[in-house]
Order: C-alpha cells, then structure tokens, then sequence
C-alpha cells in the first residue's frame, strides 16, 4: 500500500512513533518480551465487570464518571494505610499510563529550558517530548547503567525518571530522588513508577511519600504490569493539589472521558483486592529471584532488578544477544533485544510463569552448550 502524506501537516510528517512491544497471535508461543504479568487479574475484577454488565448493560448508553470519583476514592482508600494524608485531590486517572505521560509532559514540560532525562531509559519519553517541541537533554547513566543524580546539577524545565528504571531494571533510592527535588524548586520532577511494586519494598522505594513534602514531584503509576490490567488501560498519578488540577484541566479540554465504565469498575475492584494482589506480587518476586539464579549459572550478566524482567548480557564468545534472540525466535520464545548502542548487548527478558521460564532456560543450555 502506497502512502500519499501531501495532506498531512509537518509536524506529523517529521514525528518518529514510538514501536511497542510485539504482540504475535502465533500460538504456544512463549511471550516474555513486553513485562505482562504472568498471572490473571485478580477474580474479583473480572467478577465486578460481568456482573456490571449482567446487572446494568444499561449503563452502556451513559456516559462514565467524567473525574473517576469511585476509582480514585478507591486508590485513596488502598493508599491511606502508606499514606494517610492523600485525599483524592492528590490522585489523577487515565487512559492507561502513557496518556496520563503525555498529558504530563503538556503540562509541565514545555518550557525554555531543556528537559532531562537519562539517555537508557522509556523509549517513549522522547517521542512525547518531539510531539511537543520540548527541548531534552540526554544525562548519561554511568558505567553499570545506574543514575547519578549530581548529574542532573544543571538548570532545566524538568526532569522524568523511569524508576525502576527501564530497561535497566534498577532501583533509584528515594533519598536521591528527595535531593533532585530539593535542587529543582522551580522544575516539576516525574517519577515513573510502573514496576515499583516489584521492588522488595514497595512502600519504602516509591516516591509518592514524597509529594506531601514536595509540590514538584509527580509519580505516575499503572494498572497494567503488577495488578495484571493491560488490555484495560488504567494510568494513574499523584502529586499535590495544584497539579493534578492543572492535569484535570488539560485532561477536559483533550478527552473528558478518558476511562470508560468497565475500567473504572475493573480497576476499582483490582485495587480493592489487596490479598491477591500481595500473593502474585510476591510470587512473581521469587519468580524472578529463580530466574535470575539460573541465568547467571549459565554465565549471563543480570543486573539488579526491582522489576517484573530481568536486564542480561551473555558473556559467550560465539553468541551475542542479537543472536539469542533471533534463535529463541526460531522456537517460539520471545524477549526484548535494543539497538541502542548502550544496550545493544543486552536483553531484557520478562519473568514468565514457572513453566515459561523453565522453557526459556531450557532452549537457552541448548544455544550455551552448543555455541
């Protein structure tokens, strides 16, 4: 198919898209490069949307809750046992993280100055800031890919940080991210948290604790990695009052309704489900833990993760990551493979199942023995 583009405007003809994740319909496949959860959503979530339906598929024909009341007051009400001042002023929803993303940096970043941001990181950061003509600028990470935050001593309009980071897998700790907002008063600082819960402890490493103290910080978080909720779309920020009303005020002049009845509902009775929600967490924890055991005895590299994946370098002379991957291809395994030139070597690879992971280890003796 031809594409004629004499229509389009410029700034469409000179944007660079950001390419997600493969999702192949190949069946027995083994999918472990887009940092799904391994388990189902919580029952209770999907219990609450059949029977929203079965009860009132009336409800269809109206509009949802315009400000997400219900969810947010269900966030509030997960949140308060960490977190007891957060009101739901301090909570924003959205049509999954990436939306609530966007929507940030309209918000906050559009500015004189450049934004920072570090130069391994959300592939999509750079993509949202080219639609909004931000000026950014790359901080490297240092040797062993973690951030070094005196780095960042440098004017700017703002600052994001994936945190963990991605796709690095490591965990910025919270004194640091307090002294980049201490140094950046005049600079909203956001901090990215979609794997957080998979760090060993998710209430001392997320930055949300902070933004009683900062009116700067602004932490994102999602519904799609820990809570199992991808294909529903639900994003989330916090952040002081004022912010999340500059948020709403852009969320209402782009999409007023960005979260539709079901999502709503889903992701309510999700955050609702705090039991299940612990068990997978934790399950997924020591899956990772198993993993990474058995990656490093068959001699990869595996960084520090606080996530639900794993960041690997094979240290094999015959074959390189893009090799792997291409050869986990040919046997229906799937995992991530950058062509950044600071990640070219490495993989990341999402913590599966008991069984997918011991498929991968398996398929992968096989290249290390016979390589």
């Amino acid at each position: 198919m031809t594409i004629n583009n004499r229509l389009w405007s410029a700034k469409v003809r000179n944007l660079n898209p950001y390419i997600p994740g493969e999702q192949s319909k190949q069946e027995n496949l083994c999918k472990l490069n887009t940092n799904e959860n391994p388990f189902p959503p919580s029952p209770k979530a999907i219990n609450a949307m059949r029977e929203a339906l079965a009860n009132s598929s009336d409800n269809l024909r109206l509009y949802p809750e315009p400000e997400s009341i219900t969810l947010r007051d269900e966030i509030v009400k997960y949140y308060n046992h960490y977190y007891p001042e957060m009101t739901h002023d301090n909570v924003f929803v959205g049509n999954g993280s990436d939306e609530v993303l966007a929507l940030i940096f309209s918000c906050f970043f559009v500015k004189d100055r450049p934004l920072l941001m570090p130069d391994v990181s959300y592939n999509f950061y750079p993509v949202y800031a080219q639609h909004y003509s931000i000026t950014t600028q790359s901080i490297p990470l240092k040797a062993d890919f973690s951030i070094d935050t005196d780095d960042y001593r440098i004017p700017c309009g703002g600052i994001i940080l994936a945190n963990p980071n991605a796709p690095t897998s490591i965990l910025l700790g919270l004194d640091k991210i307090r002294k980049l907002a201490s140094e950046h008063p005049n600079s909203v600082i956001v901090i990215d948290e979609a794997y957080i819960d998979y760090a060993d402890e998710p209430k001392n490493a997320s930055a949300i604790g902070l933004i009683k103290e900062f009116d700067n910080i602004v932490v994102v978080q999602t519904f799609s990695k820990s809570r199992a909720l991808a294909g529903l779309r639900v994003g989330m920020a916090f952040a002081c009052p004022s912010l999340i009303t500059a948020l709403t005020i852009l969320k209402n002049s782009f999409n007023s309704y960005p979260l539709d009845m079901l999502a709503q509902i889903g992701a309510a009775a999700s955050i609702a489900d705090s039991e299940y929600f612990e068990e997978k967490r934790l399950e997924v924890i020591h899956l990772r833990n198993k993993l990474e055991k058995s990656l490093t005895a068959l001699g990869f590299e595996v960084l520090p993760s606080a996530t639900n994946f794993v960041f690997v370098k094979p240290n094999h002379k015959t074959l390189n990551a893009q090799n792997i991957a291409d050869k986990l291809r040919e046997q229906g395994i799937l995992v991530r493979h950058f062509s950044h030139v600071r990640t070219k070597d490495y993989l990341r690879i999402t913590v599966g199942t008991a069984e997918q992971n011991l498929r991968l280890i398996q398929a992968l003796q096989e290249l290390v023995w016979f390589a």
